[in-house]
């Protein structure tokens, strides 16, 4: 015999299953080329209390943090133009630098993009003078 179902049984809808929320993902902004991206993709370096200036795998060391993007053409100018010592306000250490410079040799070098090739084309009209 089938279980009775009462009025409010049936008139409630079906209980539908949710999606679940997508996860929030943070992001951050590098420094020297200005890129939004998850934070996870980017480097943190920090200036520590004692006023040092050095690389943070972890994200979590205590300090003003700056992200910077894992490649080269990131890394060199924000050292060269002073883009770190502006972040942070303040004047790279000589041991801080050659850390820095340091990490930057262990990033790969990036292939130049190619450069476009646009071949000229002659104009259709143009007359060849017959010297």
């Amino acid at each position: 015999m089938p279980a009775k179902t009462t009025a409010a049984q049936q008139s409630r809808p079906a209980k539908r299953r949710q999606q679940p929320k997508p996860r929030h993902v943070p992001q951050r902004t590098c420094i020297a080329c200005k890129q939004v991206r998850p934070k996870r993709e980017l480097i943190r370096i920090v200036r520590t209390p004692e006023g040092h200036i050095e690389l943070d795998p972890t994200g979590k060391k205590s300090g003003r943090g700056a992200y910077l993007c894992a490649r080269r053409s990131c890394w060199e100018p924000a050292l060269r133009k002073g883009k770190i010592e502006h972040e942070f306000e303040t004047t790279l250490l000589p041991e801080d630098r050659a850390a820095l410079e340091a990490y930057i040799e262990t990033l790969p070098v990036e292939a130049a993009p190619a450069p476009a090739t646009t071949a000229k084309k002659k104009p259709k009209n143009q007359q060849v003078s017959e010297a």
